[in-house]
């Protein structure tokens, strides 16, 4: 024959010579809601973290989004003024030594002319 164990086959509420039993079940069930409530507290944190986590991430790709398109525009500029410096450099020297030579004459005769006035 078997023995019951603490709170093993006997009905509930009706422990008989068992009694110290039943103040062993209510602490330990104690114990078990203080873990539930303290563990469902802690689920709840981290369900809103990790939902706060996940509107960061789309907040972070729509950044990175942005930036790439910028970039790509940014490169079709860059591109272009590199293709006229190519036909600028492909051109007659001349011309471009010729306005150079003018534009010195114009910066030097407006500084002349500066300081003329004062």
């Amino acid at each position: 024959m078997r023995r019951a164990g603490l709170g093993e086959g006997v009905p509930p509420g009706n422990y008989g010579s068992y009694g110290y039993a039943n103040s062993g079940y209510s602490a330990c069930e104690e114990e078990n809601e203080r873990l539930t409530e303290s563990l469902r507290s802690k689920v709840t944190a981290i369900k809103s973290l990790s939902i706060e986590i996940g509107h960061e991430v789309k907040n972070q790709n729509k950044l990175l989004a942005e930036m790439d398109s910028q970039f790509d525009s940014t490169t079709g500029f860059l591109g272009k003024t590199m293709g006229k410096l190519k036909i600028l450099s492909r051109g007659s020297q001349t011309k471009l030594l010729c306005y150079m030579m003018l534009f010195s004459l114009f910066v030097f005769f407006v500084i002349y002319w500066i300081i003329k006035l004062r």
